[in-house]
C-alpha cells in the first residue's frame, strides 16, 4: 500500500460514513511535542483553541495543548495522517456537539496521585491515551468519553486505534487502520 493509499485509509477511519452523517473530528495536538505542530497549525489557517485559558506566557501557549477541527482532504488533516503520522503529535476525537467540547477537555487536564498531589494528565499524547483508556474503570470511562463518541491514536506501529463504549459502558477497542505494508516485487 503506497503512502497515499494509507493516508486515505486513516481518513476514512475519522469518517467512514460515505454520506456526510458523521459528527465532527477534532484532533488534539500536543504542541510540547515538537516546534513544526504550532507551524502546522498556523499554517492551516483553521481555528484552533488552548485548552489552558486565561493570559499565558508565549512560552507556554506554544507548548500547550490545542484543539483543532479537522476537515476531509484538509491540508493539516493530509499532514496529520500523512508525513507527521507516528510522531505523537496528538489524538482525534469525533463528538456530534462540540458546544462543550473545550469545557469538557479542560477538566482532565490536570489529575491528582495517589496522595492528592496535582499533575499534569497529557491524554493527548497517543502513548499515554493507550495506556490510560484499557486501564479506566467504568465510572472512569464515561467521565472521560461523556459527549465523546470515539477517541482514535496512533498505536505506535503505524496503524490507528478506535476507541468507543459499547451500550453498557465498557471499553471496545479496535484497529481502525492498520500499518503500512512495505511494496513488495511485482506490485
Amino acid at each position: 500500500m503506497d503512502e497515499t493509499e494509507t493516508m486515505l485509509q486513516r481518513q476514512r477511519a475519522l469518517w467512514p460514513a460515505a454520506d456526510g452523517a458523521d459528527p465532527t473530528v477534532w484532533a488534539l495536538l500536543d504542541l510540547a511535542r515538537d516546534r513544526a505542530v504550532h507551524a502546522a497549525l498556523i499554517d492551516s489557517r483553521l481555528e484552533h483553541l488552548c485548552l489552558y485559558s486565561g493570559r499565558l506566557p508565549r512560552e507556554l501557549e506554544l507548548a500547550a495543548p490545542h484543539m483543532v477541527q479537522l476537515l476531509p482532504g484538509h491540508r493539516l488533516t493530509q499532514r496529520l495522517l500523512g508525513e507527521t503520522f507516528g510522531r505523537s503529535w496528538g489524538v482525534f476525537l469525533t463528538i456530534a456537539d462540540p458546544a462543550n467540547l473545550r469545557h469538557h477537555l479542560r477538566k482532565f487536564l490536570k489529575v491528582s496521585s495517589d496522595h492528592g498531589r496535582p499533575l499534569l494528565f497529557r491524554y493527548y499524547d497517543p502513548r499515554v491515551l493507550r495506556a490510560f483508556l484499557p486501564t479506566a474503570d467504568g465510572a472512569q470511562l464515561a467521565e472521560f468519553f461523556g459527549p465523546v463518541e470515539r477517541w482514535l491514536a496512533e498505536d505506535g506501529a503505524g496503524g490507528l486505534l478506535e476507541y468507543r463504549r459499547d451500550g453498557v459502558g465498557r471499553l471496545l477497542q479496535r484497529q481502525a487502520t492498520s500499518a503500512p505494508q512495505p511494496a513488495t516485487l511485482g506490485s
